[in-house]
């Protein structure tokens, strides 16, 4: 009773899934991924063992292909479960039982697999493939959601809203360099799960997404003076106190030779 969409990145760096369903916190079931390895996710009855045994199929070297085969051989309950796969080199695999409740089916392309049951119908599933085609250049998580959306707008969970999420992993995206997890949000019990999952992507970004060069605004000492009357004038010592204590640091330089322009601009806004 899930709508889901497994991929890898175009530039062969990323790894995620996004998933919405009529169920309570829909995320702690159905996603898994691991960066330079592949993403699952694993839904209809879900077995949640699927996750760590198709990783361990995919860290090994087995094909998206070759990976599902293993999973449903070693499982007697294969005709209640729907299961997407994406392995390193963006090969996809997607499985729907037999007994998986209409409407269910998916569609897999060169690195992706969408797939769904309990749905509104086939066209949810032709929404989010048609979204994610149309959506190269788009950035990676951005179109995972987008897909999500589409199938969403396409009618989704026959039975409605509740929960929504995304995961996606690349090497050393995590908060300060120190794990693969570029975005995992979740939104567990909501009357529009998917919009506010969008709004909080968009606070991952700021919060959780180191700036690019292209972000980055010079720290002068005129603009430095700028800053340090700012966070004193919001009852701070000096600035670097101020962006610790907002969360801003992988958006402001330790040494202050730089500051996120969008940072910049919630200064000048306060």
């Amino acid at each position: 009773m899930t709508f889901s969409i497994v991929a890898r990145s175009d530039d062969g760096e990323a790894w995620g899934v996004a998933v919405a369903s009529k169920f309570l916190a829909v995320g702690s079931v159905v996603p898994a991924a691991v960066a330079q390895v592949g993403a699952i996710a694993t839904q209809a009855h879900a077995n949640v063992a699927y996750k760590g045994l198709a990783l361990s199929h995919l860290d090994e070297g087995a094909t998206a292909a070759i990976a599902l085969q293993r999973l449903l051989e070693e499982d007697d309950g294969r005709d209640h479960r729907q299961v997407g796969l994406v392995d390193v080199d963006g090969g996809a695999a997607s499985h729907t039982g037999s007994a998986c409740i209409d409407w269910a089916g998916g569609q897999t392309g060169e690195g992706f697999a969408v797939q769904g049951n309990c749905l509104a119908g086939e066209e949810v599933v032709e929404a989010m493939r048609a979204s994610w085609t149309a959506g190269a250049g788009v950035p990676f998580s951005r179109r995972l959601l987008d897909a999500l959306a589409a199938g969403d707008e396409a009618g989704g969970d026959k039975r409605g809203r509740q929960s929504a999420a995304i995961l996606v992993v690349r090497d050393g995206a995590g908060y300060d360099g120190g794990d693969d997890i570029e975005v995992d949000l979740r939104v567990d019990d909501h009357e529009a799960p998917i919009p506010e999952l969008a709004r909080l992507l968009d606070l991952n970004h700021l919060y959780l997404v180191a700036s690019t060069e292209e972000e980055k605004v010079p720290v002068d000492d005129a603009l430095r003076d700028e800053l340090e009357t700012f966070a004193r004038g919001q009852g701070h010592p000096d600035f670097t106190t101020w962006v610790g204590t907002e969360n801003y640091e992988m958006r402001v330089a330790d040494d202050l030779t730089w500051i996120d322009e969008r940072v910049l601009g919630i200064v000048r806004d306060r």
